[in-house]
C-alpha cells in the first residue's frame, strides 16, 4: 500500500488535527455526509452515507503502512471502505479509503445524541482553510441529521483534537446553526 490513503470529509478536513502529508483537495462521489447515533457512543458522530447521487468534498493525504492501525484506532466507530474509483483528485493515489459507520449500527440521531460544538468548529476551520466560506456553508447544506441537538463545550471541549477557532470560523457555524433551526442540548 506504498501510495494508499484516506478520504476525510469531517475533522480530517483540518490539518491541524493530523500529521499526513501532502493534503490533497478531492471530492468523492456516491456518498453524502450525515450525523448517526451509534450505539457505542452519547455523542453524534460524523459519517459517510452511501446515496449514488451524493457527493463530497473533502481531503486525501498518504498514510504509511505503520500509520494505519493508528488511523484505523482513532475512527474506531467507523469501518473502512475502499473509494479509490470514487474520488477525483490530482494524487498519484493508487488506493483510497473512506470511513464510514456500518447503516446496521448507525441511526439516526435524537435528543439524547448530541453534536459537539468544538468537534464541528474543528470540521468548519478545516473547510474553512480548505474551499473557503462557501465551502464551510456547503458542509451545512450537505449533511443531514441536524435535528440533532448542540452541545455547546467551546468553554471546555469534550473533543480531543480541539482548537481555539478564531471569531469568524465561530461566527459561521452558529449563524449556520441558526439558519438550521438547531436546538442546544441542556
Amino acid at each position: 500500500m506504498q501510495h494508499a490513503y484516506f478520504f476525510g470529509y469531517g475533522s480530517l478536513v483540518n490539518r491541524m488535527t493530523h500529521g499526513f502529508t501532502p493534503v490533497h483537495r478531492a471530492r468523492v462521489s456516491g456518498w453524502r455526509r450525515a450525523w448517526r447515533a451509534v450505539p457505542e457512543r452519547d455523542l453524534c458522530v460524523l459519517t459517510a452515507v452511501a446515496d449514488p447521487a451524493g457527493e463530497i468534498d473533502g481531503l486525501i493525504a498518504p498514510v504509511p503502512e505503520e500509520g494505519w492501525a493508528a488511523l484505523d484506532l482513532r475512527e474506531a466507530a467507523y469501518e473502512r471502505h475502499e473509494a479509490t474509483g470514487d474520488v477525483r483528485h490530482a494524487a498519484r493515489a493508487e488506493q483510497i479509503a473512506i470511513y464510514a459507520v456500518s447503516p446496521a449500527r448507525g441511526r439516526a440521531p435524537g435528543p439524547d445524541n448530541p453534536i459537539l460544538l468544538s468537534y464541528l468548529d474543528v470540521v468548519i476551520e478545516g473547510y474553512l482553510a480548505e474551499y473557503g466560506r462557501a465551502g464551510a456553508e456547503a458542509f451545512f447544506d450537505t449533511t443531514a441529521g441536524w435535528q440533532a441537538p448542540i452541545l455547546d463545550d467551546r468553554a471546555a471541549p469534550r473533543y480531543v483534537r480541539a482548537t481555539r477557532p478564531e471569531p469568524e470560523v465561530r461566527a459561521i457555524v452558529d449563524a449556520a446553526l441558526a439558519r438550521l433551526g438547531s436546538r442546544f442540548a441542556a
